[in-house]
């Protein structure tokens, strides 16, 4: 079971999120409606998992993924996976970097609200985060990749290695990648050196490797 923060600003997506959690097995600690509460309902609580909308109250524009970058400042540890209503490369990308990223800290993950209608997955990627990994919704992969068609080093992976690289891009690991493409984790192992090689690509592995591939698909260096 997880002990969870909740926010997010309209009352029937928390209280359906709340229902959501609690049919999950999880506990959710208090649900809050903007920034400021969410900022102190962690301190009171000291939550497993905070789980938060991009866009708050007052403005509705990036109240919640502030909220969650200075939670993340004060506790480099704390879980945080963020909903995004729209495809957002450019939040996606603040939040993955932030500084305080390395160095035993905990998960992150940045999801699309639609994901949340995907109950296996959704609570998937949520039990990753709170686990220590990067999980990043595929949607936001897929635009990525999609902006880097020409790249010439791109164009040297094979359909495979594509679907691979994707898979690396949305926080996946070996075991992870093996299961989902029915493969062995030896063949994982072979294409990710293959792509490491073409992309000059450092050969890490967890949340850096995502961080790379990331920084990759983004065009510049991680």
């Amino acid at each position: 079971m997880l002990r969870l923060i909740l926010a997010e600003d309209s009352v029937l997506l928390r209280a359906g999120l709340t229902e959501l959690l609690a049919r999950g097995g999880h506990r959710v600690l208090a649900a809050v409606g903007d920034a400021d509460q969410l900022v102190r309902a962690v301190a009171a609580e000291r939550p497993d998992v905070v789980v938060t909308d991009v866009r708050m109250p007052p403005d509705f524009r990036d109240e919640g993924l502030r909220a969650a970058l200075e939670l993340r400042s004060r506790d480099a540890s704390l879980p945080v996976l963020v909903l995004s209503q729209y495809v957002a490369t450019a939040y996606a990308t603040r939040l993955l970097t932030a500084e305080g990223r390395e160095g035993g800290a905990g998960g992150l993950g940045y999801l699309l609200k639609d994901r949340v209608g995907e109950v296996a997955e959704f609570l998937d990627a949520l039990r990753r985060v709170a686990d220590g990994q990067t999980v990043v919704d595929p949607e936001v992969v897929r635009v990525l990749l999609s902006a880097r068609t020409a790249d010439l080093p791109l164009s040297r992976l094979t359909p495979r290695e594509r679907e691979v690289l994707a898979l690396m891009a949305e926080g996946f690991n070996n075991q992870a990648l093996a299961a989902r493409l029915f493969v062995t984790e030896a063949a994982v192992v072979k294409h990710a050196s293959s792509i490491f090689m073409k992309l000059d690509l450092d050969p890490t592995e967890g949340n850096r490797r995502v961080l790379a591939v990331l920084a990759h698909l983004r065009g510049a260096r991680a």
